[in-house]
């Protein structure tokens, strides 16, 4: 069972009907006991980084969510903004600290000749083939929409996109995994992924 964490700042719907098209048992995590329910997390997310932790402060989620990563272990995806959170820091909406699953922080596309969003469908480098992308090979397009993007050690970059210069485009620790594109909003190959993390 996955449980996917409702905190106001994700497109939830997008995901709850991609996980019932492949046949992933779901629920939303509206509280924190909720949490204890589900043997995987899902984290997503539409918005800013500051807004996000504020509110998964307010509602009192940061603690029950280090628990269940970071001593309980449970797998958990971030998607988008969601994956962006797992860093140390993020300057989205100013500066603020993030929940610190990994070291680095998360930082604006320089303003060049390149539309900011970056928005729409790119193409994947591959490094790191499982578990998420079993199956799945390089150079196939996923779906983007963001401004902001993961600096950290190349050690826990899983995939790599290019625009305008390469970016963290997927990382991966242990059983912490995040990707910076909409598996929900990729078609076919985003609902593989996403039966690939159900598989853990």
């Amino acid at each position: 069972m996955i449980g996917v964490i409702d905190y106001g700042a994700g497109n939830l719907n997008s995901v709850l009907k991609a996980l019932e098209k492949i046949g992933i048992e779901n629920f939303l995590i509206r509280k924190k006991e909720d949490f204890s329910k589900a043997k995987k997390l899902i984290l997503p997310g539409v918005g800013s980084f500051k807004d996000a932790m504020t509110y998964l402060k307010k509602i009192d989620f940061i603690e029950p969510l280090k628990e269940e990563v970071l001593q309980i272990k449970k797998p958990i995806l971030g998607i988008c903004l969601g994956m962006q959170l797992f860093l140390e820091k993020g300057y989205e909406g100013g500066i603020c600290n993030g929940l610190g699953f990994l070291e680095g922080e998360v930082v604006e596309f320089k303003r060049t000749n390149l539309k900011i969003p970056h928005m729409g469908w790119n193409d994947l480098e591959i490094l790191k083939q499982e578990p998420l992308y079993k199956d799945i090979s390089s150079l196939n397009d996923f779906y983007f929409v963001h401004s902001f993007y993961v600096k950290c050690d190349e050690k826990f970059i899983s995939a790599k996109a290019h625009y305008g210069h390469k970016f963290t485009a997927s990382i991966q620790k242990d059983n912490i995994f995040g990707v910076q594109f909409h598996p929900e909003k990729s078609q076919i190959l985003g609902l593989k992924l996403l039966e690939n993390f159900s598989r853990l």
